[in-house]
């Protein structure tokens, strides 16, 4: 019996969606707060501990994560955000985070 052959030509080809095609490519996400260029990470390059705005907890190494940073003006790498992905789609459904010291009461 011979071995089982992988034939590439039989399979359909994959229709990537929209969102798989930009996977490290930056574009410009036009936001009720403005312009913003966008850049999804696979995360395995990344070798820093980033701290996401929308949860405020640590995106490790290794995390898929997006980068977000206004477009308008030249900006620099201290403008620019790292979001989990979840937190950067849903960040117009959350209320504002408001930090708390431990033992501060929970008022309104």
């Amino acid at each position: 019996m011979s071995p089982r052959r992988n034939n590439k030509k039989d399979r359909p080809e994959r229709d990537l969606d929209e969102a798989m095609s930009r996977r490290g490519v930056e574009y410009v996400h036009d936001d009720p707060d403005g312009e913003f260029t966008v850049r999804h990470l696979s995360g395995e390059r990344s070798d820093k501990v980033y701290k996401c705005p929308g949860c405020h907890q640590d995106i490790r190494p290794g995390v898929p994560h997006v980068v977000a940073w206004p477009s308008q003006g030249w900006g620099d790498a201290g403008d620019r955000r790292h979001w989990h992905s979840s937190c950067w789609q849903g960040r117009h459904q959350r209320k504002p985070n408001v930090e708390r010291s431990r033992n501060a009461p929970r008022y309104g």
